[in-house]
């Protein structure tokens, strides 16, 4: 298995306006146990206790996502704050969601590729789009008040190692290889094409198309576009104007009016309003 990441990633890529989210909510990421470690990007835990409501957007990762949450005060009966878990699959569009009150979240973020080794009995497109009650998928899976009603962090965290090491992981030499593939595309900017992803991996297209219908939910183009839009929403939230054009040649865009057009029908405004929103001083 190839090494995972000693430590949680520390960057804010997909969330919109991460600074107004930040200024509103505590948000925390935490290492999973070792023999974890290999399948996970982290865990990630929310708590709010807002005197407004406050809608946030994510521009999901190709990540599925196990989320135990919890809206409403964090004592007496988990129904009746309307607490549930779910398995969040890749999500396709911008995921928004209402922040009012009190309320806690505690999630766990698989690797693109990581999810099959817990539940290798579906592929991970079946999930994709979807959000489905965990039972449906573990169906000896803790309750929520066994995540969601410690105070600390640490006990927390504990809950969702013991949820997960119940659950496997499956040894699944395909699920490695999926991740290999997917950590490439984020990390080597050169990579802008399906056809020379097939290549580095030995791959057919085909082939490929299959290992990440199975294994990452969505197809490696999408993967690609998603990191490109990662990478727009960024910059564009950085100190200073981008420089467009030549960030659309770096990013393996025909031209600037492409990436305009992509980052568009995602985010639902064209790059640059969305730096003049969210523009640092």
């Amino acid at each position: 298995m190839s090494a995972a990441a000693p430590s949680p990633r520390r960057d804010t890529r997909g969330i919109v306006d991460p600074a107004e989210l930040l200024a509103r909510v505590r948000f925390r990421r935490h290492t999973p146990a070792p023999e974890l470690r290999p399948y996970l990007e982290h865990y990630w835990l929310i708590d709010w206790e807002l005197t407004e409501p406050y809608v946030t957007q994510v521009v999901p990762h190709p990540s599925v996502n196990v989320v135990f949450q919890r809206y409403g005060p964090l004592e007496g009966p988990p129904e009746a704050a309307g607490a549930s878990a779910e398995v969040s699959g890749v999500g396709l569009g911008v995921f928004t969601q209402k922040l009012a009150g009190l309320g806690r979240v505690c999630g766990i973020q698989f690797r693109p590729g990581g999810f099959r080794p817990f539940a290798p009995a579906w592929p991970v497109s079946a999930w994709t789009g979807r959000r489905v009650p965990l039972a449906e998928v573990f169906p000896a899976a803790p309750r929520e008040d066994t995540v969601l009603s410690p105070d600390g962090d640490h006990a927390r965290v504990a809950a969702l190692d013991a949820f997960l090491l119940a659950h496997g992981p499956a040894p699944d030499p395909a699920a490695e290889q999926a991740m290999e593939l997917v950590d490439l595309i984020r990390t080597d900017r050169e990579l802008r094409r399906v056809a020379r992803l097939a290549a580095a991996s030995g791959l057919s297209v085909r082939s490929l198309q299959r290992l990440f219908a199975g294994h990452v939910g969505v197809g490696p183009k999408w993967v690609i576009l998603r990191y490109r839009i990662h990478e727009v929403l960024e910059r564009a939230e950085s100190a200073g104007a981008p420089d467009w054009s030549r960030l659309a040649d770096e990013l393996g865009y025909s031209d600037q009016a492409h990436l305009v057009r992509d980052f568009t029908a995602t985010i639902g405004v064209p790059p640059t309003a969305y730096a003049r929103a969210v523009s640092v001083p």
